[in-house]
């Protein structure tokens, strides 16, 4: 089920009003709607993979069981051992099954043996990296003892299947959300109203722009032989702003969602493009995954504790392993490893934690200085976004040889231009909006606080008007696929 479609939009309202006007008075009743309703969700996109949710499930509650019974540490490792194998293994199945098989009959290929092995027609579950993630932090923290396991598989099944955040995050850490089932909760006008606004915001940033920019972004890489440097230079720039506009639109959707029921979730962006260098970007960017790959890959590496060698090799394999999460592709590992190269030298200059406020905080317009700063790292970002955005590693090549050629200095070529028009024209309402409200959990959330009451309805109908001049495509968020 899309956030952005008419089940949803029928959905929500249904779920609300059970939730809170029929079974509010119950804590473990609202959490046996929430699971009902979180299957629901997930099994409308396709309910046989309901089982796969579910024995993931009940195997992480068990292992949690298990871990919080036994103090031998060969045995604890075992138990553990056992979430591991389960979770990457469904993970490494769906998802990197035939990129394995099929760089292995390619590896033979070369030494002049053809093997006729044929790839699988395997479907991936929407969410399965982001629930996967979720429910493998949960044994490692019980493992390490950080928290205690929870006894109520009721509460830990609504936990791993909560809907905001099921199928694109943010990944939330079972020290975190669990103690919010396990709470009583009340309606709270104020905490709801906020989380309309974050909807709103997050529908606007998905329909208006995402979905605009995608209209370009697809016309220009699919045939991009056709194309100077220059135009697709253009498309990479759009495509920054389709994929942020897309996942950043989630995961506000998701944690306005939450707050209507009472829930809060992590922030996953923090206004990414206005980061002064390529550490701060990494700091604000899907900001649940960072902090996973941080806690669960970087740290128990080594870290930054054992000398600069150490800490550059622990960075490359994060971003490498954050590159292939992202999909069975050589694209995405090469856009792991050119976001390293761009992020080692500040590591080495000691550099990578200059800039950790707000920029030009408590003013209105940024210093030269920072605003060379966002301009710099947003080129960068662009680069690794068209990495990104190539379907393989050929199309990748000729993307390349177009931008480092002189057709890089002509006049970029607009397709449908009063349409482009229309998308920038909404990117740079989208940039301002987003500029003004930074320091803000999200853009709209305090915009307005001391406007006119009818100054400000008018500005939420206004985006409300907007969404639904542009709604009706339906497209899935870009993150469904990893």
């Amino acid at each position: 089920m899309l956030f952005n479609s008419l089940d949803f939009a029928i959905f929500l309202p249904l779920v609300f009003a059970l939730y809170w006007f029929v079974f509010g008075r119950s804590r473990k009743a609202q959490n046996s709607i929430l699971l009902i309703a979180s299957y629901v969700f997930y099994g409308w996109w396709d309910w046989r993979f309901l089982g796969l949710i579910l024995f993931s499930t009940v195997v992480d509650y068990l292992v949690g069981i298990g871990l919080g019974r036994e103090e031998n540490l060969s045995h604890r490792k075992l138990i553990l051992l056992v979430s591991v194998l389960v979770n990457l293994g469904f993970l490494g199945y769906f998802k990197y099954f035939n990129f394995f098989l099929g760089n292995f009959v390619r590896a033979f290929s070369l030494f002049g043996q053809e093997l006729s092995i044929s790839s699988l027609d395997i479907v991936l579950p929407v969410g399965i990296s982001f629930y996967t993630f979720q429910t493998l932090s949960y044994s490692i923290d019980v493992y390490r003892k950080k928290i205690n396991p929870t006894q109520d598989f009721l509460t830990y099944a609504a936990y791993v299947s909560f809907f905001p955040q099921l199928v694109a995050g943010p990944i939330e850490r079972a020290s975190r959300l669990i103690p919010q089932f396990n709470r009583e909760r009340v309606f709270g006008y104020s905490k709801s109203v906020d989380g309309l606004k974050q909807i709103l915001w997050g529908l606007f940033t998905k329909i208006v722009i995402a979905d605009n920019c995608s209209i370009i972004v697809n016309r220009i890489f699919n045939p991009s032989e056709s194309y100077s440097g220059s135009t697709l230079i253009v498309g990479g720039i759009f495509f920054a702003f389709q994929i942020y506009g897309d996942f950043s639109g989630y995961s506000n959707i998701a944690i306005g969602v939450a707050k209507l029921f009472g829930f809060d979730l992590m922030k996953n962006f923090a206004f990414p493009y206005f980061s002064r260098d390529i550490a701060e970007f990494w700091r604000r960017w899907h900001i649940s995954l960072t902090s996973w790959f941080r806690d669960y890959l970087y740290v128990p590496l080594g870290g930054s504790r054992e000398g600069i060698w150490k800490t550059i090799q622990n960075t490359f394999i994060i971003f490498l392993v954050s590159g292939f999460w992202h999909g069975a592709n050589w694209t995405f590992i090469l856009w792991g490893l050119i976001n390293a190269l761009f992020f080692i030298p500040l590591l080495v200059l000691g550099r990578n934690r200059n800039n950790l406020g707000v920029v030009a905080e408590g003013r209105i317009l940024p210093s030269l200085k920072e605003l060379i700063g966002m301009g710099l790292t947003f080129s960068l970002i662009v680069m690794g976004w068209i990495f990104f955005r190539a379907e393989n590693l050929s199309h990748l090549t000729l993307i390349l040889k177009q931008i480092f050629s002189p057709s890089l200095f002509a006049v970029p070529y607009f397709f449908g231009r009063l349409n482009a028009f229309y998308t920038l024209v909404g990117v740079v309402f989208f940039i301002l909006i987003e500029w003004f409200g930074r320091e803000s959990e999200f853009a709209i959330q305090t915009l307005g606080s001391k406007w006119k009451t009818s100054y400000r309805w008018l500005f939420y109908y206004g985006l409300i008007y907007v969404i639904l001049i542009f709604t009706g495509s339906g497209q899935k968020f870009i993150y469904f696929q990893f």
